[in-house]
């Protein structure tokens, strides 16, 4: 007489799939949350009743002035370069000088880049003053760190401007460093506080 042999029931695979799937997907989460944690706290917001007052009222990209801050100083009001530039946004004296002509402001001393307020404004001023001098934020941003007579040198050789406009190759490795800094942490901002990106 045969016996049958009782046959073994499969374990279905879907619970486990069901779970590894659910950790998976708390696992992207949290590693996506934790980034942009960690993101918005290496790229903050500050100041930002002076960057916004004096990014509206000199025409420059708001974003443009927190890169700049972040990269220059760190938000740092007190720091001082190697160089001897001051404050937020490392304004040299030569650089202050011209401002304060520009500005025909009588009253501000270099010790005052010190103060945030009176920084920002400085900085903000120059920076759109360059953007609307080149047009561009790269070029801008890298007449903001070597000097607008560099610049303009550059953009009139063909060696490092095609176009006469922007900088295909930028001489001054440091330059080139900041400029793509510069760039990165401005993507950074928008894509972090920018609501049309929301």
């Amino acid at each position: 007489m045969m016996v049958r042999q009782q046959r073994k029931k499969k374990k279905s695979k879907a619970p486990f799939l069901i779970v590894i799937t659910l950790i998976l997907v708390f696992l992207c989460a949290a590693a996506y949350f934790g980034y942009k944690y960690w993101i918005s706290h290496t790229h903050p917001i500050k100041y930002s009743n002076y960057v916004e007052r004096y990014a509206e009222e000199y025409n420059v990209d708001k974003y443009f002035v927190y890169a700049v801050i972040k990269t220059e100083s760190g938000f740092d009001p007190s720091a001082v370069s190697n160089v001897g530039a001051r404050g937020l946004m490392q304004i040299m004296e030569d650089t202050f000088d011209w401002i304060k002509f520009k500005l025909g402001d009588e009253e501000t001393e270099y010790a005052n880049m010190f103060i945030a307020e009176d920084n920002i404004r400085y900085g903000c001023f120059f920076l759109g003053y360059l953007y609307n001098e080149f047009g561009n934020i790269e070029t801008a941003a890298a007449a903001y760190h070597a000097g607008r007579g560099s610049v303009n040198s550059w953009l009139k050789d063909p060696q490092y401007s095609s176009d006469g406009i922007h900088l295909d190759n930028i001489p001054i490795k440091d330059t080139a460093h900041y400029v793509n800094k510069i760039t990165k942490a401005m993507d950074i901002y928008i894509e972090l506080y920018d609501n049309k990106n929301q």
